[in-house]
């Protein structure tokens, strides 16, 4: 029987979330993420819920994309997902959020070559970068990490990919990053798939691969120990950049 689960990813400017009725039926959404991501994820959920005929006490685990990605969307998701599965007595599945990327972008890696070492990079502002490489092993048990996810200075990266080449790079690093980051003969993919879809699937892969943690367990993953900064660090930062 197929499980019924509830999947939220709240990690960038773009919110998905993602509902698998028992039934097999899938229902999807991208919308507007953001600013708007805390005060409308819960409801999105609910209305796919809604839409899927299926109610929370039915839910057998909510996933989340736990990062890395933005302060503020993280939180909300893995607060919402660990709410909501203390209140049902279910798990949660955490996602890794550059993973997200690398399967949003499968079907593009699969054209070119569906085991080629695949380099999520996604901006993290403040001149660093989020990323995490990846190889697909459909036979065993779907995406291996191979860099795990890392914050990393622009001119690291950029170091890191000089001695060794990417051959693929997936999210939108790429393109805000241009000309600072050695591409070489890269193939790369900024976005345009259907980012609610690949939630979807990854929420299934973790709830077959028993990747599953208490409510109470759920939390973020950041990477970044300052997440904003003071008064004093913008004003020298503007004046470094004047």
């Amino acid at each position: 029987m197929n499980p019924c689960l509830l999947a939220l990813d709240t990690s960038t400017e773009r919110m998905a979330v993602a509902v698998l009725a028992p039934s097999g039926r899938q229902l999807c959404r991208v919308e507007e993420g953001g600013a708007r991501a805390s005060e409308r994820v819960l409801p999105l959920a609910l209305e796919l819920m809604g839409e899927a005929g299926v109610t929370l006490s039915q839910v057998d685990a909510v996933a989340f994309g736990q990062g890395p990605g933005a302060f503020t969307g993280l939180r909300t998701a893995c607060a919402v997902a660990q709410g909501l599965a203390a209140g049902r007595g279910c798990p949660v599945l955490p996602l890794d959020s550059l993973c997200l990327v690398a399967e949003d972008a499968r079907p593009f890696v699969d054209l070119i070559d569906r085991e080629a070492l695949v380099w999520s990079a996604v901006d993290a502002r403040m001149g660093e970068v989020y990323a995490a490489s990846y190889r697909d092993r459909p036979e065993s048990s779907g995406w291996q990490i191979v860099h795990a996810p890392a914050l990393y200075t622009v001119a690291a990266l950029a170091n890191c990919w000089h001695l060794q080449p990417p051959a693929v790079v997936v999210g939108d690093a790429s393109v805000v990053h241009a000309g600072a980051l050695p591409m070489g003969g890269a193939r790369c993919w900024t976005g345009g798939g259907d980012r609610a879809q690949a939630l979807a699937r990854m929420a299934l892969h973790a709830w077959r691969n028993g990747t599953r943690l208490a409510a109470h367990e759920a939390a973020p993953v950041y990477l970044r120990d300052k997440v904003a900064l003071t008064t004093a660090e913008r004003a020298l930062a503007g004046a470094r950049a004047g």
